[in-house]
């Protein structure tokens, strides 16, 4: 199994403090079968985290877990929060794509979606990059607007579904909106979004068996297939996408 969004590099955002706990992250994946993980780490206000110094801090983890004999391997990746410079910065060598590939993360506000985004997205892929959104069911402008996902799915954009979602730790909207994701087919990818092992962990295992569950074992080989291909550089397998249909409130009187 492949885990496609993931923040065990040591130290430098908000998920692995130190090698130890990028270690024990480690040895946690492997436990739930997943034997390759993209290091994605924030871009944003917070966390300056650029290309240069993401290659680097891979090659040390590999490095450490080739010493340890844990047997994964960490791939370079980047979560940038969503921004007008991206493109620019991209050209300038500073954003990381995942994997070295044409496939790179975004990530939306919590609250909103800023007015450039699809004029983004598109100039994205007129860059020959596909965008991937990251946890497009833990916001909360596309949770009350739905069309609004199917619209930049339909325009060309891929999204990614976090596994603790579909496992409903992030409460019960999120799980229902993760599910209509599912159903509308308008996510590509579930992957752990893991920060340690406690709070915010893999729960891949999960998430694979609860999807199995509710939509059969075709819908887990298209997601980990998709994992894979994403991996590879290649065109992953996209369904036509669905407008979520909200359901009506009824008002007694």
């Amino acid at each position: 199994m492949i885990d496609i969004h993931c923040h065990i590099l040591p130290g430098i955002d908000d998920g692995a403090k130190n090698m130890e706990d990028s270690l024990i992250m480690a040895k946690e994946a492997a436990r739930q079968g997943i034997h390759t993980i993209i290091a994605t780490p924030h871009l944003n206000n917070s966390y300056d985290n650029r290309k240069p110094l993401i290659v680097e801090k891979v090659e040390h983890l590999n490095n450490a877990l080739q010493e340890a004999n844990i047997d994964v391997k960490i791939l370079p990746g980047q979560e940038p929060r969503i921004y007008g410079e991206v493109i620019e910065d991209y050209e300038k060598g500073e954003i990381q794509t995942l994997n070295g590939t044409q496939y790179v993360f975004i990530e939306f506000p919590s609250n909103h979606i800023p007015r450039y985004t699809e004029k983004l997205l598109f100039d994205l892929q007129l860059k020959g990059l596909v965008p991937i959104i990251v946890h497009p069911e833990r916001n909360s402008e596309l949770i009350e607007r739905p069309e609004t996902l199917y619209r930049i799915v339909e325009r060309g954009a891929l999204t990614q579904v976090t596994a603790s979602s579909l496992c409903g730790y992030f409460g019960k909207k999120i799980k229902t909106f993760s599910i209509q994701l599912i159903e509308a087919n308008l996510t590509h990818f579930i992957a752990s979004d893991a920060h340690n092992v406690s709070s915010r962990t893999f729960k891949m295992d999960e998430a694979f068996d609860f999807v199995e569950s509710e939509f059969g074992i075709d819908y887990v080989y298209l997601f980990k297939e998709n994992a894979e291909l994403l991996v590879d550089g290649k065109n992953v397998v996209r369904e036509v996408p669905m407008l979520i249909k909200k359901k009506k409130k009824f008002i007694f009187f």
